[in-house]
This record gives C-alpha cells, sequence and structure tokens, in this order.
C-alpha cells in the first residue's frame, strides 16, 4: 500500500486567481509549522511542486526526511489570461462561469482546463508511484492539484470535487491499494 500525504502549501494572501505566478508563501506561524510536520510520518519522502509557495513549505516541513526533486506536474491549474485577476473583474464572466460550474475541458484563455491539469497530476503520481512502490509520500502542492487527487479516490465529478475544501497547510491522506485509492481524511488542520 502507498499512502499520499498532500499538503497544501501556506497561504500566499493573494485575493486573486493564482495558478503558475511565483508568488511566495507566509511561513511565519512556526507552531503550526511544527505541528503539521511533527503529523506526518518521520520515513516519508517529500515533493513538492517546483513554485516556490510549495517549494518553501516543503523545505519548512521536510526535518530529515528524504527530499524528492521538485515537480513541475503538481502545479496549481494555469489560469493562462486569467493569471492574479481578481474573479469580478474578468471580462468574460459567461466563460468564467463555465471554467468553474463544468469543469472539465472548458480551459482559461491560453490556460489549462480541469481535465489537462487532472491528467497532468495523475502522471506525475504515477511516476512517484512506480518509482516508490509502497512508500509513503508527502505531496505539497496546490488546491487543483490536490482536488484532482480527491476527485479520483472519491470517484466524484470535477463539479462535486469542488464542493471539497482544502486549506492551507491542510493534509489529505489518501491511499493506493490493489490499484483503488481511497480517501481517509481530506482538509485535516493538525
Amino acid at each position: 500500500m502507498s499512502r499520499f500525504y498532500w499538503v497544501r502549501h501556506g497561504p500566499t494572501h493573494a485575493k486573486s486567481m493564482v495558478g503558475w505566478s511565483d508568488l511566495p508563501a507566509d511561513l511565519s506561524d512556526a507552531a503550526q509549522l511544527a505541528r503539521l510536520s511533527a503529523h506526518l510520518p518521520q520515513d516519508a519522502l517529500v515533493i513538492s511542486s517546483d513554485l516556490i509557495r510549495a517549494r518553501a513549505t516543503a523545505d519548512a516541513i521536510a526535518g530529515s526526511r528524504r527530499r524528492l526533486p521538485d515537480d513541475p506536474d503538481l502545479r496549481e491549474i494555469h489560469f493562462g489570461a486569467w493569471e492574479l485577476q481578481v474573479f469580478d473583474q474578468i471580462a468574460d464572466q459567461e466563460h468564467l462561469r463555465a471554467f468553474w460550474e463544468n469543469p472539465g475541458d472548458v480551459r482559461a484563455p491560453g490556460g489549462e482546463s480541469w481535465n489537462e491539469v487532472s491528467n497532468r497530476v495523475t502522471a506525475g503520481v504515477a511516476r512517484l508511484l512506480a518509482a516508490h512502490p509502497g512508500r509513503d509520500i508527502i505531496a505539497i502542492a496546490h488546491f487543483g492539484a490536490i482536488l484532482t487527487q480527491v476527485q479520483q479516490a472519491l470517484e466524484l465529478t470535477a463539479y462535486e470535487a469542488f464542493a471539497h475544501r482544502i486549506d492551507n497547510l491542510s493534509v489529505t491522506q489518501l491511499h493506493r491499494d490493489n490499484d483503488r485509492w481511497t480517501a481517509q481524511s481530506i482538509n485535516h488542520l493538525p
């Protein structure tokens, strides 16, 4: 059995759509980071997205755990022209609503669709499982990346997956056994 501990990076405090922009995380709450690190298995491997907010969070909680190279496949959704835009200031509200209300093949202009990000993250997870069978893995990633895996574990539609909350510095624990995912916890705040 493989266990994935998905951790959402520390907060950026941005009030806009943040995908591939490399904004730093606020990691000033040392007590919260210590609780998070203590909650996670000590013998787990640690990997993160290559964006600075995920990398810095991984470095802050890794401790003596083995750190794997950053993986760009664990990045957030690429919002393209909507990147760093405030929701209600995007001109094409109909397109924006379709992106969130009918996730699948709808793509932000110059960005990714839900299906594309899901395929990208799932490919990264498959590589990790093949390279490290049976290992516990702590993956520091992003809201969208984590939700793609929650969707698979719970066998939800993308729209149903969006109903789940994934807070900054929360842990979502998913287990894979006999080619089947199960969710042990979602959005746990240690």
